[in-house]
């Protein structure tokens, strides 16, 4: 029998020290049973993303520790990127992948969040499936004002305080934002312009908060270090709206004014799933099956 596989893709702070992304790496790595899939940094954005699978209370040990060294060695109050933040190790979402329910990940939140607050004194906020205040499902709920406004909002009304903590930020560490969510892509668009206000129009545009494609999130970032702007998203639910549907209508928007898309990234990983519905479209396949792909085949026969 196969035990559950739990995805963490914990966010920090943090895309251009490479000392303290080692020492992330370390902490993430230290846990028995624990698999490193990925590393992605960005200067630009001044951020990192790391993604960890294996057991679920491995994965949440290894989280954890991971937060820690983020709390020690990332300060906020000197931190800049374009990405926004509230905390060092900013979010770190507990995803299931077999054998596990999203009921079971929220659970995982829940203990992290209490394990962050008592062994490193970063309060914590809970949102998507484990957030436990009505409104803070929403991760740019969470976020809004970043660090530098939030810090200065809590001083004022308790409103937003934390779910975990004294009420107030840690002054260098802030709040990390702890949850359970399904898969999602994040993925970005880069439009060959310096143009920050076409990529933010286009983000507008786009972003189901604004009306446009459901279960997307979408904000127009400049790319300094490249002299481009960038429709940077998350795609929450790919299923409804797929990637190529949205590549099209980034694709489309930028025409409007003039401009053309000069490449595309994915930060992180995209399951299988997500390329073969635009591996159809794009060949304009009719009726293409998952059992035609032949490791889809494999794995079913494996498993049967």
């Amino acid at each position: 029998m196969k035990q559950p596989l739990v995805e963490c893709v914990p966010n920090f702070s943090e895309g251009r020290e490479e000392t303290t992304l080692l020492a992330i790496e370390v902490a993430l790595t230290s846990v028995a049973g624990v698999m490193l899939l990925g590393r992605e940094a960005d200067v630009d954005h001044n951020r990192s993303v790391f993604t960890i699978a294996g057991p679920p209370l491995a994965v949440k040990e290894a989280a954890i520790r991971a937060v820690g060294v983020a709390a020690e060695r990332i300060d906020l109050s000197r931190q800049q990127g374009e990405h926004p933040r509230i905390g060092a190790a900013d979010v770190v979402p507990f995803v299931p992948v077999r054998d596990i329910a999203l009921a079971a990940c929220a659970e995982l939140a829940w203990e992290a969040g209490a394990e962050i607050w008592s062994r490193f004194g970063v309060p914590v906020y809970f949102y998507e499936a484990a957030a436990k205040i009505a409104g803070r499902e929403r991760l740019e709920n969470v976020r809004r004002g970043h660090f530098e406004g939030l810090r200065d909002e809590l001083l004022l009304s308790a409103e937003r305080a934390p779910d975990l903590g004294h009420g107030q930020l840690h002054p260098t560490a802030g709040a990390t934002v702890v949850g359970a969510r399904k898969l999602l892509i994040a993925y970005n668009i880069n439009l060959d312009t310096d143009k920050l206000e076409i990529a933010k129009a286009i983000a507008k545009t786009i972003r189901a908060s604004s009306g446009g494609l459901p279960h997307v999130k979408a904000m127009g970032v400049m790319l300094h270090s490249r002299g481009q702007a960038q429709v940077s998203m998350n795609l929450t639910d790919f299923e409804v709206t797929p990637i190529h549907v949205v590549f099209a209508a980034v694709e489309r928007e930028a025409l409007r004014y003039g401009v053309r898309v000069a490449n595309s990234e994915l930060i992180g990983f995209i399951p299988r799933a997500a390329v073969e519905m635009g591996f159809a479209s794009a060949l304009r396949f009719e009726g293409l099956k998952r059992e035609s792909v032949l490791e889809n085949a494999l794995d079913a026969k494996m498993e049967s």
